[in-house]
């Protein structure tokens, strides 16, 4: 099999990708007629906007919780339940929509219930795949989940579009896509009842107990590689990943072009991204170094975007620049998942959630701000160059964090060898009394887990 594609040969992730892929496109779908929905019933983009925050603002809310429960409970029980919780709202809203009960508010609530199924979905279903394909092929099978979701990206919102126009454009024509989406799941629970128990590879449940939350924070923060990477994503997701305000600012404000133009530079970018996806999943095991590359890349590629003449050469930059994004999303997650310790991988992976989907909120406004203020090029110029001074801050800290380990681990040999001149001459110190006490740093860092850290060894 070729190695872009080599996890399918695994026939659990083979079942559950292709059930995945089904259920992507009816999320792209309902994404599209959601938002057509909102406009048809208020015409305001400010109840557009509204709608939006409140579906990823449980993300933002709950993810740590959410971390918990992966790790407290099997995850393929959390996933089918998940399924449920998501197909629940999407069922109801269409049903409202179909016979033209809907109304602003009912939408409000109901993608904020949605979004409480994604919260707890996302963390269970990050850290469910490395079950099913183990470590060796886990970076090949994100590449291939990434490679999926931006397939479905390029036929959902374009089948949505279709099928609302063939239904007259209105209300009820958005309820039967959003419904659409709701049947959509049983892919997912489908695939997920077919998989064998036998070949899966099941993390050890946590047990219940008090401050589970803290303990994957503390885990985090004596990791200074996870440091570095979720501080990467951070900058990056924040003041970089903002394509869908500033390529509409772009398209209208710089190149003075209409809708039409605007969607063709999404699914250009789509292309770039699905490209991304698919080099990444070649990967054997992504290094530490690569996600940094790949940020600098992305930083370098977004300013270089807001510095073209006219429509056509930014339309032929946007691929490389979803390339470059999609190549440093994928490697964070594979470097997330397989540098952390299976009974806190769900945890580790809602962190990452939190801060990769929490940031766009923070930094949205910002640098539509900026695009005010400053005219529309600089939303992708200042974009780029402040994801850029965040690698560098994040490369900064993570010298200093290992200076500091350097220290403790010279501090340690100084006190072995002391303490071996001194049991030389004098009698050995009374078993469990008088023994040697590892630095507090180097203590914590032992144990909650095992040492990431070199440059040269493997992250990912």
């Amino acid at each position: 099999m070729s190695p872009t594609f080599r996890a399918l040969h695994v026939r659990n992730y083979r079942v559950y990708a292709a059930g995945a892929l089904v259920s992507n496109v009816g999320t792209w779908m309902q994404r599209v007629a959601q938002d057509w929905l909102v406009l048809q019933l208020t015409s305001s983009g400010t109840a557009l906007g509204i709608t939006t925050g409140l579906q990823f603002l449980p993300a933002l809310l709950l993810s740590p919780v959410a971390g918990v429960v992966a790790d407290r409970y099997p995850k393929w029980t959390v996933l089918r339940c998940t399924q449920v919780a998501m197909a629940v709202p999407a069922a109801i809203l269409g049903v409202l929509a179909v016979t033209g009960a809907a109304q602003a508010w009912h939408v409000y609530v109901l993608a904020f219930v949605f979004g409480v199924g994604t919260a707890f979905d996302a963390p269970a279903r990050q850290s469910f795949v490395v079950e099913m394909v183990g470590p060796d092929d886990l970076s090949n099978a994100v590449g291939l989940n990434s490679a999926s979701f931006n397939s479905a990206r390029m036929i959902g919102p374009a089948l949505a579009g279709l099928l609302i126009a063939a239904g007259g454009s209105g209300v009820e024509a958005t309820g039967w896509v959003i419904l659409a989406n709701a049947v959509s799941y049983l892919a997912v629970i489908a695939s997920l009842q077919r998989l064998d128990p036998a070949r899966l590879s099941p993390a050890p449940v946590m047990g219940s107990r008090k401050g589970a939350v803290r303990e994957g924070v503390r885990y985090v923060r004596a990791r200074p590689d996870l440091v570095l990477v979720l501080s990467i994503v951070f900058a990056v997701g924040t003041f970089g990943l903002n394509f869908q305000m500033t390529s509409a600012l772009m398209a209208t404000d710089v190149f003075d072009k209409g809708a039409g133009e605007y969607g063709i530079l999404g699914s250009v970018m789509a292309i770039g991204s699905l490209a991304g996806a698919l080099l990444a999943a070649r990967r054997e095991r992504p290094r530490l170094r690569f996600v940094v590359g790949a940020a600098i890349a992305f930083g370098v590629v977004e300013i270089v975007a807001g510095l073209m003449p006219d429509y056509l050469t930014y339309a032929l930059v946007l691929p490389l620049l979803g390339l470059c994004a999609l190549t440093m999303i994928t490697a964070a997650n594979a470097t997330i998942q397989l540098t952390t310790e299976p009974v806190m991988r769900g945890r580790v992976a809602a962190l990452y959630l939190m801060i990769f989907m929490g940031g766009t909120p923070l930094g949205s406004p910002f640098i539509g701000w900026v695009g005010e203020t400053f005219g529309a090029r600089w939303t992708l110029i200042g974009g780029g160059s402040l994801s850029l001074l965040g690698v560098a801050v994040a490369l900064a800290f993570y010298a200093h964090g290992r200076e500091i380990q350097r220290r403790d681990v010279a501090e340690l040999v100084a006190r072995l060898r002391s303490q071996h001149g001194r049991r030389a001459h004098l009698h050995p110190a009374p078993a469990g009394r008088g023994g040697l006490r590892l630095p507090q740093r180097l203590r914590e860092h032992r144990a909650l887990g095992p040492r990431h850290d070199r440059d040269d060894a493997p992250v990912g």
